[in-house]
């Protein structure tokens, strides 16, 4: 079995052409995306269709309920339990998304990072709602200055888990990460599709104009009505916003254009972390020629 890897931002047209790449390749699609496998969320992830999904089999795509928890660590260990089915049917595995943190850990592994105390992950959640977050932003930024560079202001997630890392070790994240892989060369065929900004923006904004009129509204009342969201899910940008129109925290306008602006920061991270890695082939988008001939040169990449 061999793998290949068809990334690239939100919005850059990544279903469409493993749709028609994956039979080139006798291979079947896993998802990379951490958001596809919370069932329920369906339009606001821009989760393949049941006619797409019919056309190549999927693999990985509503996993759980949207009130659950899911790591990185589940996601690999299913991943290995697909792989070894289509090794056994003589398939290949095309994974396309574009959750960077699960592409690092399927390209080299898992990071061997300690258990951290349940005590202690409650301890600096309370610190971070008590002392508020730049308190801890200083904090990290003298323990872990390379840390606190990457980590957005407004991601308390990674913060925390940063800060997490510091105080059960004694060793800074940045230092795992770096005895994690020094190299970051993928040796795989691994291609990212790669829009100019002021497109991709665009096709951001028509995406979500089109949620939010075919009912995205209705997709999240749906889910608070059933088990509701979890804490990962309920920050899953569309979701977030929505549920704070939902609570009167803002208005239907202010929400769309909220979603717009942290789409298009995310994928300004995204792509910053694919040009951390070498091997990756950055594709210029949309391809001159159509993408028959794209899909054609990549069919021919793999197989060669």
């Amino acid at each position: 079995m061999k793998r290949a890897f068809l990334l690239g931002p939100t919005a850059s047209g990544k279903t469409e052409i493993a749709l028609k790449l994956a039979p080139l390749m006798n291979a079947e699609i896993i998802s990379l995306d951490s958001m596809l496998v919370y069932r329920g969320m369906d339009m606001g992830t821009a989760k393949p269709s049941a006619t797409e999904m019919a056309q190549v089999p999927h693999h990985l795509i509503d996993v759980v309920d949207a009130n659950n928890e899911f790591s990185v660590a589940q996601y690999i260990k299913l991943t290995q339990e697909v792989e070894r089915q289509l090794r056994e049917q003589g398939k290949n595995a095309l994974y396309v998304g574009g959750t960077t943190m699960w592409f690092k850990a399927l390209a080299f592994g898992l990071i061997d990072l300690p258990e951290v105390s349940a005590q202690l992950r409650d301890e600096l959640a309370q610190r971070l709602q008590d002392e508020g977050v730049m308190v801890l932003r200083n904090e990290l930024q003298k323990v872990d200055p390379s840390a606190f560079g990457r980590i957005h202001p407004n991601d308390h997630r990674r913060l925390l888990r940063a800060l997490e890392t510091w105080h059960s070790t004694g060793r800074s994240l940045t230092d795992w990460q770096q005895q994690w892989n020094p190299s970051n060369h993928v040796d795989e065929c691994a291609w990212v599709l790669d829009w100019p900004r002021e497109i991709l923006h665009q096709r951001v904004r028509t995406r979500f104009k089109e949620m939010f009129e075919g009912g995205l509204l209705n997709e999240i009342q749906g889910i608070l009505d059933g088990g509701g969201f979890g804490k990962t899910s309920s920050k899953a940008i569309g979701y977030k916003q929505l549920l704070e129109h939902l609570a009167g925290e803002r208005d239907l306008p202010s929400a769309l254009e909220k979603c717009i602006s942290q789409t298009n920061v995310l994928i300004r991270r995204q792509m910053t972390w694919y040009r951390s890695f070498s091997g990756l082939q950055f594709v210029d988008m949309p391809p001159t020629e159509g993408n028959e001939p794209l899909i054609a040169r990549f069919a021919g990449e793999f197989a060669s």
